[in-house]
């Protein structure tokens, strides 16, 4: 079963489905720079609403309003390898990972302190 839905066509499309995703709400309420960045289409001014914490990696973007240090580039870039290896199950696995960061098995293996959540 994982190999049908982790690491494979079906996960690669439903990355690609929330990179459009994210695409088109990055493109709708960002009011700053839109660039590439470190493999991530990277969409800042974002209002605070539009995503969680200090930004959200969606498929190949990452929403944020500023929040765009070297080390959350790099954290958010494994988010963009978790959504490319889970595809559209990710959300559904991050959430039953739990909302607490210091236990979330995808913020730790993205980087706690990379991520702002240690220091």
């Amino acid at each position: 079963m994982r190999r049908i839905f982790f690491d494979s066509p079906i996960s690669r499309a439903g990355y690609l489905y929330a990179t459009t995703v994210g695409v088109i709400w990055g493109s709708i309420w960002s009011t700053g720079k839109v660039e590439r960045r470190g493999g991530l289409i990277v969409f800042r001014g974002m209002p605070s609403w539009a995503f969680g914490r200090g930004g959200a990696c969606v498929g190949g973007c990452y929403l944020t309003s500023q929040n765009v240090s070297m080390a959350i580039l790099e954290h958010e870039a494994v988010h963009k390898h978790q959504w490319q290896r889970f595809g559209m199950v990710f959300p559904l696995l991050y959430l039953a990972a739990g909302r607490n960061p210091l236990q979330n098995r995808f913020e730790v293996e993205a980087g706690l302190k990379k991520g702002g959540y240690v220091k």
